[in-house]
């Protein structure tokens, strides 16, 4: 894709709820982007969202405010049952996309999405940001370097301890009460690109769901296991129900292990590595983290990818058509789940 080197770039963001504030602030420390404009449905929110980060207007009304602005991209933050309708509505203007996962609400809506896209010649990437949070980056460097060989199974578990009791969610997200599918589709999609991201791809699913609280309509536990083709294996084990000792539940998200043929590594809550080589003494790596903005200031780094590639025309990491094999496996996990 041609590379787009005006400075700087103009961006328009639609949604100005919970989690917008974590994008808005990471967009005010890149210098190489202006936000024009913001939306959301409710008034108070959108201006909300203008004054404390200093942006130029505001607006309740997202088709309104795209053909006023005329942005160079947008940042989608809304449910994924809006996207498909806004993401064809910028395509067809040639206004470049970037939008919060899930992508959409089915595989097939996901399809059309990407495809429309790629029609209108448009760059499309979706907000996956685990896979930006600094510890899979070192993860990254460390399989890399093959400092514990060849990476043979991945051990996440994940106990996020907000969705017990009557009130479940209502603090943050209220709307995940009502998901019908909730914690593999909200929550481990994530996992799952991050899997992908470290092992390559999938190979086969298997998927076992439940719900732990009666207040809420989706699946808030389960074990999701998977195989890649390259023989390698990993098992996400998760539920929103039970809690963790870690400081922050929301910071790293996981407790985990890798395998890998010459030892293993393992990353807590706080995010402290620990690597173990074969024979020898285990050691903890010294990298980079801190609790800024999400998980890690996670969404800088990606945000920061989405505008340097934007510059380059380098290719996302998480483009619609490569997020499009995330999707897959996580709807190939429900199809095992209810066989």
């Amino acid at each position: 894709m041609a590379p787009l080197d005006k400075l700087p770039l103009r961006g328009a963001v639609i949604g100005a709820g919970y989690f917008s504030r974590f994008h808005l602030e990471a967009w005010s420390r890149i210098p190489e982007v202006e936000l024009v404009a913001v939306c959301d449905l409710v008034g108070e929110k959108a201006r909300a969202a203008q004054a404390q980060f200093g942006i130029r207007n505001f607006d309740t009304d997202w088709k309104q405010m795209i053909e006023r602005e005329r942005p160079d991209f947008i940042d989608i933050i809304t449910p994924p049952v809006t996207h498909e309708e806004i993401i064809a509505f910028a395509a067809q203007r040639g206004i470049h996309i970037i939008s919060q996962k899930p992508l959409a609400p089915t595989y097939e809506e996901a399809a059309r999405i990407v495809s429309v896209a790629n029609s209108a010649r448009v760059r499309l990437m979706v907000h996956e940001n685990f896979r930006w949070q600094p510890w899979y980056r070192a993860i990254k460097q460390i399989q890399r370097a093959g400092s514990i060989g060849e990476f043979t199974h991945i051990h996440a578990l994940t106990r996020l301890g907000d969705g017990w009791g009557e009130n479940a969610y209502l603090d943050r997200q209220p709307f995940f009460r009502d998901y019908p599918r909730l914690l593999i589709y909200e929550t481990g999609i994530h996992f799952v690109d991050t899997f992908r991201y470290l092992l390559g791809e999938v190979k086969s699913v298997h998927a076992h769901i439940r719900r732990l609280n009666p207040c809420i309509r989706g699946e808030d536990a389960g074990q999701l296991c998977l195989t890649f083709d390259s023989g390698a294996t990993a098992i996400w084990d998760a539920n929103r129900y039970n809690e963790t000792e870690a400081a922050n539940p929301r910071y790293t998200f996981v407790e985990l292990r890798i395998d890998g043929s010459a030892g293993h590594l393992t990353l807590d809550g706080d995010g402290n590595i620990r690597i173990k080589q074969l024979g020898k003494p285990a050691y903890n790596l010294d990298y980079p983290h801190e609790n800024r903005n999400f998980a890690g200031d996670c969404v800088y780094a990606l945000e920061t990818h989405f505008v340097e590639c934007m510059r380059s025309g380098r290719e996302f990491e998480s483009s619609g058509s490569d997020y499009l094999e995330t999707m897959k496996v996580v709807f190939d996990a429900y199809a095992s789940a209810a066989r």
